[in-house]
């Protein structure tokens, strides 16, 4: 299994925030591009489905809880 199969990445905040909001870890963040962060995610099950939810503006979550995560997202980007 190589890492593409192991990690998913995403570099749009919404759609990180709400997988964070709904349960799952972040992983790590990729800096390597200097305009934009790379999200990275453990793929688990369940995983797909909610990109897939996301996409397909099949969603809910908590509103404070998302409010919340989002700010913590942010902090992660913005600090070294």
């Amino acid at each position: 299994m190589n890492d593409d199969d192991q990690y998913f990445e995403t570099t749009d905040l919404g759609l990180s925030t709400t997988i964070v909001t709904l349960g799952f870890r972040l992983h790590s963040l990729d800096r390597n591009n200097p305009s934009r962060v790379k999200f990275v995610f453990r793929r688990e099950d369940g995983l797909e489905d909610i990109v897939r939810a996301y996409w397909q503006k099949e969603l809910s979550v908590e509103p404070l809880s998302y409010f919340n995560n989002i700010k913590l997202m942010k902090n992660r980007i913005y600090s070294r």
